[in-house]
């Protein structure tokens, strides 16, 4: 086949399936050309699509979308030894410069000059054939499903929630938001030995928390910050370590006042861009607030979470499409309908 489809944002609200220009691409001697399959929609990928923009990220030009994703390797660039024709490989979707002083340190995600799937400039990889760093490519297991590969991208978003709140073993953990990146971290706690409590605004996200093994669900009707703090702690007590997932100045404020003297608090979720929360309660109770941005040295950890059967990423998938059908599975993740939402690229 010499054509590439693909799930174009042209502009705002105006998204389109066609032809990529080109056909299909040839890997650089460092990249891999993949047959892509399953790619999962994120919320970003709505925002952009409604927006145009997140924060300083603004779309410019066209951009394909896409970035939770994994695919089978249909040619390899000249310098490429670890990976052959026909591996299945998850895609870890941002690469660094590898020579600025974040990535020397270990910290690539921090790198000033990330080039990230479906992050204005550079196009993701929601279409028929896309290349990509041979070595962000991790080669999957022959038990490990392609479904599953593509959910790495969100689970390592979990993976370094939790190292950045230190998880340990036997901690009681609060998760603010019963979408699809608190249901992650729920899985990663958990998988760490802790116990989870979980909250929403919703019944049914609460509902599938708990089918999906979350020690107690809270639905969140009080937007009194620290009234619902209270309420959570006579569930479950305070927390050790609160992830928080949604962005919302009330749920942050309820997660703030939810941790307990001396614990830690992970800010995963984005929202405005400056909110209240209660700093005199940080300080004199001590509590640790970490930021995350993304991930960093956590696919191969997300792989083996997977692969041992310590989390179960496909029990996130509700509704699934095929390429042709990505306009009616975008308008389903819009609508909040379900968890996640896969587009198969090969059907």
């Amino acid at each position: 086949m010499s054509t590439n489809i693909g799930v174009i944002l042209k502009d705002v609200l105006d998204m389109k399936i066609e032809e990529l220009p080109g056909g299909v691409p040839q890997p650089e001697p460092d990249q891999v050309c993949l047959s892509m399959g399953p790619v999962g929609i994120c919320g970003s990928d709505v925002h952009y699509w409604q927006t145009g923009r997140i924060g300083d990220f603004i779309v410019k030009a066209p951009m394909v979308l896409g970035h939770e994703s994994a695919g089978t390797v249909c040619a390899i660039g000249g310098d490429v030894k670890h990976l052959q024709v026909g591996d299945r490989v998850a895609v870890e979707p941002g690469y660094p410069c590898y020579t600025c002083s974040a990535c020397l340190g270990g910290r690539y995600n921090l790198c000033p000059d990330m080039k990230f799937c479906a992050t204005p400039p550079y196009d993701g990889s929601l279409c028929q054939y896309y290349c990509h760093k041979a070595a962000f490519c991790f080669k999957l297991p022959d038990h490990v499903s392609l479904d599953e590969g593509a959910l790495l991208e969100p689970l390592s978003v979990a993976v370094h929630a939790c190292q950045r709140g230190k998880l340990s073993f036997g901690q009681k953990v609060l998760v603010c938001g019963a979408g699809p990146i608190g249901l992650v971290n729920m899985m990663v706690a958990k998988a760490g030995g802790a116990s989870v409590t979980i909250t929403d605004i919703s019944e049914s996200r609460l509902a599938k928390a708990k089918e999906m093994g979350a020690d107690a669900i809270f639905h969140v009707t009080n937007r009194d910050s620290r009234e619902t703090a209270e309420e959570i702690v006579n569930l479950s007590g305070y927390s050790d370590l609160t992830i928080e997932c949604t962005g919302v100045e009330s749920s942050i404020g309820t997660g703030l006042w939810a941790t307990k003297p001396g614990g830690s608090y992970v800010q995963v979720g984005y929202g405005k861009a400056e909110v209240n929360f209660p700093i005199v309660a940080v300080g004199i109770r001590e509590i640790d607030i970490y930021g995350i941005f993304r991930y960093a040295n956590c696919y191969p950890k997300a792989l083996a979470l997977v692969a041992s059967g310590a989390v179960n990423v496909k029990s996130l998938i509700t509704h699934r499409f095929p390429l042709k059908d990505a306009l009616k599975a975008f308008e389903l993740t819009k609508a909040g309908t379900g968890v996640k939402v896969i587009i198969d690229c090969d059907n």
